[in-house]
């Protein structure tokens, strides 16, 4: 079975229906457990209740993970919906995952770790962001370095987003982020193909998949640009989407699929957890 790590943010999200677990790596580190592969959460948590019930909750949830107990506050985050329904959140600073130490066991999961997949948000503190790239760097050369970018408040910048590109062989973005990173980049066109190509040259990327929402998704590849529409259901909210597409896409391919049905098995997944509350729930085939 293949190893799939989760890096960086665990926390509580702090929904308008109620406490939910949350963060990128955890939420993809589930789904890539309810598809087929080994998930491991690697991250932080205080020495408080939280911490406790974070540690209940993945134990719960049969996930594996990986996480130091630090002495700051586990973390949390304020979402509120918009009209929309998309998530608008409030992340609360100098927390427990901003600490996330490199210590000799993150260091052998890395030498035996088939993928992972990290983003900004936990590189805006020293001290994780240094685990992370450690971590990185300590993976087998021919293992998926995923960059889900998740642009988050003000937490990010183009000299941690370029750098992470160059530690990537997949980058994951959606249409708003990828307007952003061109704007940051200088590049002089808001055509989002255009950028997306840009990018995959540029830093030698193996993929760049880039999600539109409502309007589709694309996976752009050295040879070929594949599109699949978003499939039309009852929206409960979104939070975990972008999470679960990144989970089922990089599983679908480490299990040999190619790269076409991997795109279609990570929009169909995707689509079902937009009709649940919260990020975390097994499929319901």
């Amino acid at each position: 079975m293949k190893t799939v790590i989760g890096l960086g943010e665990v926390l509580w999200d702090m929904l308008p229906a109620g406490r939910q677990l949350g963060g990128a790596p955890s939420n993809f580190a589930y789904h890539v457990s309810q598809s087929g592969c080994k998930g491991v959460v690697v991250s932080a948590v205080g020495n408080d209740d939280l911490g406790n019930d974070i540690i209940s909750m993945l134990e719960e949830k049969k996930l594996q993970s990986c996480l130091a107990r630090v002495d700051k506050p586990t973390g949390i985050v304020s979402v509120e919906l918009s009209e929309d329904k998309i998530p608008v959140y409030d992340i609360k600073r100098d927390v427990a995952w901003d600490y996330i130490p490199f210590t000799d066991e993150l260091r052998d999961l890395a030498r035996n770790a088939d993928a992972v997949c990290f983003g900004t948000l936990a590189q805006r503190g020293p001290v994780s962001r240094k685990t992370i790239r450690s971590f990185i760097s300590s993976m087998p050369v021919d293992s998926l370095k995923v960059f889900d970018i998740n642009l988050r408040g003000d937490f990010y910048d183009a000299q941690t987003i370029m750098e992470s590109l160059l530690l990537s062989n997949i980058l994951k973005i959606n249409d708003e982020e990828i307007v952003t990173v061109g704007n940051l980049f200088g590049y002089e066109t808001n055509e989002l193909p255009e950028i997306a190509t840009r990018l995959l040259v540029e830093y030698k990327l193996q993929n760049v998949i880039l999600t539109c929402g409502a309007h589709g998704s694309y996976v752009f590849g050295k040879d070929e640009v594949l599109f699949q529409p978003t499939p039309k259901v009852e929206v409960v909210d979104t939070v975990g989407a972008g999470d679960t597409f990144t989970a089922v896409f990089v599983a679908s391919l480490l299990q040999g699929k190619p790269l076409s049905e991997a795109h279609s098995d990570a929009v169909r997944r995707s689509a079902y957890i937009c009709t649940k509350p919260g990020a975390m729930h097994p499929y319901d085939e």
